[in-house]
């Protein structure tokens, strides 16, 4: 039951010891109880070091025998900042890449090293003999006569814009022309018929530069050969077009891509009467050259390329032709041709100095019609057309020294145009105007009185 019997207390000194190994009713060995103290070891390192990761530094950790240890170290940082940390936990490494960027997948080997070439392996199952010493090239097929004109047209219309024939060039020689080389010049005369004056110029440039490079004589020759055939059919769509294939030809000779014998092999052999129109043509300005004129400058020099005066110098005369005949439309087409849109502020600036020069109503009304229909066909932009007001107050009181009367003309000149829509409010608010009001000599007393105009 519960009690100690006498016999028992009687027992051996060594008895007692094995008192100690029995736990729970069973009886341990010595080994037994070594065994359970070192997994009572290793469970407390397990637990000693997954607080140390998980919590480093914070909290309580476990000693050797398993008791809780007091840390007093940094504060905790987050497990899941660390989840993706790649970092030596360590705190060794140097934060280079693996094997110096040389491995790994995808990757094309360490920075700066050179691949030997490789040699043919004469075992190789796939080894040809054949393609040893084969070499490869690209081979651009020939143009086709359907796609000429579709591929060729865009690169002459943007030459017209950047003006640069070595790019022209390049680009036609990329192409495989083979026996459409003649057609180049035969399409770019052709464009050119329907254009400026500028593009005309731009075109002789180009078939002289692409002479030699692109083009052979013969080419030039078998060009202007079917410009001469096709003529009946360029006259319905421009009917000056006899007199400048006459002085595209005459151009080319003197530019020496045509041979001087070129018109004279075609006399007596002409039934086409504006093929015969146009070598009359070519043929007087080659003999007007000996005489001095310039067929170089035979087209003119259209656009920005001409002096700042002289293009001022042209707008004087269109304005003074306008107030003479009076005509809107033929002045709207000799400014369109003068090919300088980014200058037409010039325009309106002389104009609006003639109307403050003149001394009727006249050309006050005239020119603000002109400007108001300008305006309203968009041949001068609201941009431009502001640029040319505000020239003209700057300079109004230089103006003003040849015409006393200019403050008070360019006021009214403004109403009335601010009145007809060619500008706006913001703008006839800019007006300069001086004041009605000055005082004089001291003679007078400090008396003020009003300026007469």
């Amino acid at each position: 039951s519960g009690f100690i019997k006498p016999h028992q207390l009687s027992a051996d000194a060594s008895d007692l010891g094995n008192i100690n190994n029995e736990i729970n009713g069973n009886w341990l060995s010595s080994s037994s109880n070594s065994i359970h103290e070192a997994r009572l070891k290793a469970k407390a390192k397990r637990r000693l070091r997954k607080n140390s990761s998980r919590d480093s530094g914070r909290g309580d950790s476990l000693s050797d025998n398993g008791d809780a240890v007091r840390g007093t170290s940094a504060a905790p940082t987050s497990p899941k900042s660390k989840l993706l940390d790649r970092k030596s936990r360590l705190g060794k490494g140097r934060g280079l890449p693996k094997k110096g960027g040389a491995g790994g997948k995808g990757v094309w080997g360490r920075s700066g090293e050179v691949y030997e070439p490789e040699e043919v392996d004469v075992k190789d199952p796939n080894y040809d003999e054949a393609q040893e010493n084969c070499v490869y090239e690209t081979v651009v097929p020939p143009l086709e006569e359907r796609d000429f004109e579709k591929t060729v047209t865009p690169i002459v219309q943007e030459y017209f814009e950047h003006g640069d024939t070595n790019e022209v060039a390049e680009l036609l020689g990329e192409l495989n022309l083979g026996p459409m080389r003649s057609g180049v010049p035969t399409l770019a005369v052709s464009l050119a018929l329907e254009a400026k004056a500028s593009h005309r110029e731009l075109t002789s440039r180009l078939l002289a530069d692409l002479c030699g490079p692109v083009l052979a004589r013969s080419d030039v020759e078998n060009a202007f050969d079917r410009l001469l055939r096709e003529l009946p059919d360029l006259v319905l769509d421009t009917p000056g077009a006899p007199q400048l294939v006459g002085q595209f030809i005459a151009r080319a000779v003197k530019d020496q891509i045509l041979s001087k014998s070129y018109i004279e092999g075609y006399k007596g052999r002409v039934d086409c009467e504006h093929a015969r129109a146009a070598l009359d043509r070519a043929a007087v300005l080659l003999k007007m050259s000996m005489g001095g004129l310039r067929i170089d400058n035979l087209w003119g020099t259209g656009g920005g390329q001409r002096p700042v005066t002289q293009l001022i110098k042209e707008m004087n005369l269109l304005l003074k032709e306008y107030i003479l005949s009076g005509d809107s439309k033929e002045a709207e087409r000799c400014l369109r041709d003068l090919e300088v849109p980014h200058f037409y502020h010039e325009f309106v600036y002389e104009a609006i100095v003639m109307v403050l020069e003149s001394k009727g109503e006249k050309t006050c009304k005239m020119i603000l019609q002109l400007l108001k229909f300008l305006c309203e066909s968009s041949i001068i932009t609201v941009d431009q057309m502001r640029r040319g007001y505000e020239r003209v107050y700057m300079d109004i009181a230089e103006i003003n020294i040849d015409v006393p009367r200019a403050y008070f003309i360019l006021e009214q000149f403004v109403d009335k145009s601010f009145s007809a829509g060619v500008i706006d409010e913001k703008l006839r608010d800019l007006c300069p105007c001086r004041g009605r009001k000055r005082f004089v000599s001291e003679g007078d007393g400090g008396r003020v009185k009003l300026e007469s105009y």
